[in-house]
Parts: structure tokens; C-alpha cells; sequence
């Protein structure tokens, strides 16, 4: 197949999908490499086309409806699984999360965590892959995008992770 050809095939499908898609199940689908694919996907965001990579795959940048903040954490890898429950438990969506780098500046890593289910396969993917946080770089100290409704819901939300002495407090 023509790579144009298959640069339509894969907006299209980024289009009508809510769910990410990885590099790995689009090579298989179009009989190319990996490669081939994160090659695709750059060229189509240089086009202008808004795509995001999360750990679970590609997904177009959504127009989001409700409220966005940032909250400042600080925990080990061990109280990962832990953050992100709370988070989603109180209304709450994760965004990405963004450290800062001695070199590099501000990283960030799209997670796009909204259902327990998002958590899981997070985790899982962590747990499996052997590498670490971004956290990691910084002492355990990141910030995480919020995505949430009602003013209520991060009130909440950095209640509990206060309360499990996960937000970042002086």
C-alpha cells in the first residue's frame, strides 16, 4: 500500500476510535514495520493532523469539555498505582505528567487515564516493560494535568492525595 494511502487509513481511523492504537497493531494491520508507522504518524502531525502517543498507542488530541489543573506530587513507584486511583476515584481524568529536566526542561508523558481499567493496563505495561517513571528523574516529584468537571472533584481529589501524603507539600 502507498504511504499516503495508508496515512488516510490510519486519520480515519484515529477519527472513530476512543480508544488508543498502537504503532505495533497498525504495522500488522498494513504489513509494515513499526518503523514505518511512527514515520507515518510524524509526517501526519506535521500536516497539522493533532495526535497524541499515550503508553497504550496513538489517539487524536481531543477538544476537551470541563475544567484542566495542575497538581504537584511527589511519590515512589511503589505508590503509583495508589495516585492514580485516587485521582480517577474523585472525578478526576490524568492528563499526562510532566517533570522537569536539568537538560531537556519540561517533559511530558500523555497517559489519558480515566477508568479503572486505563489504571490496570498502566500498570500492567509498567510493571512488564522493566523502566522507569518519568518521576524517577526528579525524586519522585512531577506534575500531573488534571481533567475534571466540578470544582468539587479536585478539591476531593487533592484531598485524598494529601491525605495519603502523595501531593507535594513543602
Amino acid at each position: 500500500m502507498e504511504g499516503k494511502k495508508r496515512r488516510e487509513e490510519i486519520a480515519e481511523q484515529l477519527k472513530t476510535t476512543q480508544k488508543p492504537i498502537s504503532a505495533t497493531k497498525f504495522a500488522q494491520q498494513f504489513s509494515v514495520s513499526r518503523q514505518i508507522i511512527v514515520g507515518d504518524i510524524a509526517l501526519m502531525r506535521a500536516a497539522g493532523l493533532e495526535i497524541k502517543a499515550t503508553a497504550r498507542g496513538y489517539l487524536l488530541q481531543e477538544k476537551r469539555q470541563g475544567k484542566l489543573s495542575k497538581i504537584a506530587v511527589q511519590h515512589g513507584a511503589n505508590q503509583t498505582n495508589e495516585e492514580l486511583n485516587l485521582i480517577v476515584e474523585n472525578g478526576g481524568e490524568i492528563v499526562d505528567v510532566i517533570v522537569e529536566h536539568d537538560i531537556y526542561g519540561e517533559l511530558t508523558g500523555n497517559l489519558q487515564i480515566k477508568t479503572p481499567g486505563d489504571i490496570a493496563a498502566f500498570m500492567k505495561k509498567y510493571q512488564q516493560s522493566k523502566v522507569s517513571l518519568l518521576s524517577a528523574l526528579t525524586n519522585g516529584i512531577h506534575l500531573h494535568t488534571i481533567a475534571y468537571e466540578k470544582d468539587e472533584d479536585l478539591v476531593a481529589i487533592k484531598a485524598a492525595l494529601a491525605q495519603a501524603k502523595i501531593l507535594y507539600q513543602e
